[in-house]
């Protein structure tokens, strides 16, 4: 099984993709770089790519060093979202055993009195 590394440049008409070692090829879109990068081996080296895999890495320069950057920040927000409802079904919960009615955790938690009886229902995911 072989990697392939591609960086892809924009042109005109779609993608050119550079490979690493190899050289190079176009395809109008980037979702079917990685096939067009199979099947250009495959004919120039005349060798079996089932099994390989490809790697493409867009060049756009400053704006995709802004594009991971929001990327980075998405899978950031993600994981305090994922922390945060965590919080909030211990919260309940604590709240629920020390006796509070499911009207005040709604109060305190500001949500609905549905809300907290889900929160109740649901179970800490298994790792």
């Amino acid at each position: 099984m072989t990697s392939y590394e591609v960086r892809a440049k924009r042109w005109k008409h779609g993608w050119e993709l550079h490979v690493d070692g190899v050289g190079v090829t176009q395809s109008r879109t980037l979702d079917t770089a990685p096939q067009q990068v199979l099947d250009f081996v495959e004919s120039l080296l005349g060798v079996d790519t089932s099994g390989d895999t490809v790697a493409v890495h867009a060049d756009l320069g400053a704006i995709g060093t802004r594009l991971a950057r929001a990327r980075a920040k998405s899978e950031r927000a993600q994981l305090l979202q994922r922390e945060a409802a965590a919080a909030s079904r211990a919260s309940v919960h604590e709240l629920r055993e020390a006796g509070v009615s499911v009207s005040d955790i709604a109060t305190l938690m500001q949500v609905s009195r549905g809300r907290v009886s889900q929160l109740l229902d649901l179970r800490e995911p298994a790792r």
